[in-house]
């Protein structure tokens, strides 16, 4: 899929720069050196914390949460741009990274910026795929806020450093903060 997705992004055109869709930890902890970051909007998806974690943010027997980009909304995150040259040795960092196991589909998003459009790859969710967790309800979330930690630590955590990376570039995510406040009179767990 990583070699199908870089000749995706080789028939762009000659010598393209790749963007990439940030929207959840890419935002706060992308790992990688971009030349550039813009706000961006995208139309046609959005951020769900609709993923199953059973390593990063949880454990099979106690499963966390992650965030997905699925169908349907919108959703504002950040544009990464790696030049030409990086791309071929970032490619396989990124892919370890946000694709371990197959679980996102990736795709080619139109981002809608003050500078102008761009296509980025995104690393999009299902809703068939078995690792999208369909709808919760607060108590879950309360309930997987309170217990769930994998390898990286908690859910709780990744999403109130979600929510945080979000508002460091000025993008509020009413939902994400609604979340978070089923988690207010919770213990913090120890990292």
């Amino acid at each position: 899929m990583m070699q199908q997705t870089l000749a995706q992004w080789r028939a762009q055109g000659p010598r393209p720069d790749l963007w990439v869709f940030a929207y959840a930890s890419l935002v706060w902890r992308p790992e990688f050196e971009a030349a550039e970051h813009r706000l961006a909007l995208v139309h046609g998806y959005s951020r769900h914390l609709h993923m199953w974690s059973r390593v990063n943010r949880g454990t099979p027997e106690r499963p966390g949460l992650v965030f997905a980009l699925t169908a349907g909304g919108s959703c504002q995150g950040l544009v990464l741009r790696v030049p030409h040259e990086q791309v071929e040795a970032l490619m396989p960092v990124l892919w370890a990274r946000e694709m371990p196991n197959p679980v996102y589909d990736p795709k080619w998003l139109l981002c809608h910026t003050g500078r102008g459009p761009v296509r980025a790859l995104a690393f999009t969710l299902s809703r068939r795929s078995p690792n999208y967790t369909g709808h919760l309800c607060d108590a879950q979330y309360r309930d997987i806020f309170a217990h769930s930690r994998g390898r990286y630590g908690t859910t709780l955590d990744y999403a109130r450093q979600t929510l945080h990376g979000l508002r460091d570039h000025g993008i509020e995510d009413h939902r994400l903060a609604r979340l978070l406040k089923l988690a207010d009179d919770l213990p913090i767990l120890p990292a």
